[in-house]
């Protein structure tokens, strides 16, 4: 069958093939040997989850667990000093001088 992509990009799929793989709303698109894969993607709802989670056996427990866990600071990374040289060699992080402060002459009062 032939279909046009429009100049958004966009493309209309043909009735009959939309019904042949069945209900879906989303696709994964891949291109492969200059051919465009669509594969109907079916999007998993809360029961599917809830039913997954009831399988792992996972407690409140757990999930607090995890939730701490997730929001713990990260601990702090050092720099190695080899990092820190290179830095300063390609940036050129050598301290400004100090710019010699002009005196202003004071005009005279007429």
């Amino acid at each position: 069958m032939l279909a046009k992509i429009t100049a958004k990009n966009q493309l209309t799929l043909p009735k009959s093939l939309t019904q042949a793989v069945g209900a879906t709303e989303y696709f994964d698109v891949e291109a492969r040997g200059g051919q465009l894969i669509l594969t109907p993607v079916r999007i998993q709802r809360g029961d599917a989850v809830r039913a997954k989670l009831a399988e792992l056996d996972l407690s409140e427990d757990d999930l607090a667990a995890a939730v701490a866990w997730a929001r713990a600071p990260a601990p702090p990374r050092e720099v190695p000093a080899a990092m820190v040289n290179e830095a300063a060699a390609v940036y050129d992080v050598t301290p400004a001088k100090p710019k010699k402060a002009i005196a202003k002459k004071a005009k005279p009062k007429a």
